[in-house]
């Protein structure tokens, strides 16, 4: 069996293929894997890792504005569709799994036109542009949120499965954690992090959140910056002169993060869709501050989902302000009763079969 994966751009939307690749592979011990996508984009750069078969076709991000790049892009598109008939034609798939960023466009379109079985997975909850088109043609649309469900034209498509996960995030043993992390499970412990890159706005306000709990001995935190954002946050931590104790941690990146959720009171997060399923799946209390500039703002679309069904309290970047954020910290943290109810609802959102269901779903499409 032959299985044909494209997505990119954005980690949202790689790690979900990534993790449909593995479930397939576990599956399915003689199937074949070749993963579409772009030269430049970050896929060409962790598929190769992964040990998959990695080809790619040119094509670019539609401006919103008829203009010169327009012209340029629809230029590549027109490529980027030879290129991905030609690769379909050459490798012959059994099925073709999208999982959004622009490169899925031309390839799942082209392999629908040549009647070969095709799906997609959205992972926010507002869909992206490149996917909406595709549910016209694909033969299933697997969703995370159900709140997603209404914007695509035909319901009758559409299942929801969840974000399929990397399966370490569930497997962390607690004791070790706390161990390794050098933290104190009796007292609160906050991770704050504004995605793998970074939050300049969620950056600014936990400067604010550090100084006032510098010498609180109750609260334990350690803050990713993002690595762009350190030597500035560190910079402004001198110029207050904020020297911090053993209860607070500042950081560029955190590569033990699944250790850091799963012994995580409270997260403070931007609400990226990967972020937001590994999240759910261990259950953790969060305060999301979703990114005011990403696509069609699907984060705040996100976020809104996690509030509504308790999980999580929601701060847009142009309300959040550190004494604001402080507060609500403070509100949550000493407050078991709280962080139970918000870790319940949590957990209620979490979808730890995702990948099953997806190759579930795969394997039916190619009976």
């Amino acid at each position: 069996m032959r299985y044909l994966i494209t997505g990119g751009g954005t980690g949202g939307h790689i790690y979900p293929a990534l993790a449909i690749a593995t479930e397939i592979k576990n599956r399915h011990k003689n199937g074949e894997i070749l993963y579409v996508g772009t030269e430049k984009g970050l896929e060409s750069e962790l598929v190769p890792r992964e040990g998959l078969d990695f080809k790619t076709i040119r094509v670019k991000g539609m401006p919103r504005k008829i203009n010169k790049e327009a012209f340029l892009a629809i230029k590549e598109l027109i490529l980027g569709i030879n290129d991905a008939r030609r690769i379909i034609k050459e490798y012959n798939p059994d099925i073709v799994i999208g999982t959004g960023g622009y490169v899925c466009g031309p390839v799942v379109y082209v392999a629908s036109r040549m009647k070969i079985p095709t799906l997609i997975h959205e992972q926010n909850a507002f869909p992206g542009i490149t996917n909406k088109i595709l549910s016209r043609f694909v033969d299933k649309v697997l969703i995370t949120f159900e709140e997603s469900k209404k914007y695509f034209k035909y319901p009758e498509k559409v299942i929801v499965t969840g974000n399929p996960i990397r399966k370490s995030i569930v497997e962390v043993d607690k004791d070790s954690a706390y161990m390794n992390q050098n933290i104190n499970q009796n007292i609160p412990f906050i991770l704050s992090f504004g995605g793998s890159g970074g939050q300049k706005k969620l950056n600014h306000a936990m400067l604010d959140v550090i100084e006032r709990n510098v010498s609180n001995n109750n609260i334990q935190i350690i803050h990713v910056t993002g690595k762009r954002f350190y030597d500035e946050f560190i910079k402004e931590m001198e110029s207050r002169n904020i020297n911090l104790g053993e209860n607070i941690r500042v950081i560029p990146y955190f590569y033990d993060i699944p250790q850091g959720l799963n012994i995580a009171d409270l997260v403070i997060t931007s609400a990226g869709a990967i972020t937001l399923a590994e999240v759910s799946a261990i259950g953790v209390p969060s305060i999301l501050i979703p990114k005011g500039y990403t696509a069609e703002n699907h984060q705040e679309y996100n976020a809104r989902a996690f509030e509504d069904k308790g999980a999580s309290y929601l701060i847009l970047e142009k309300d959040l302000t550190g004494e604001g954020l402080n507060k609500i910290i403070n509100k949550i943290i000493y407050d078991k009763k709280k962080l139970e109810d918000m870790a319940t609802n949590s957990k209620r959102i979490g979808k730890l079969d995702a990948s099953e269901k997806i190759a579930n779903i795969i394997d039916d499409l190619v009976k």
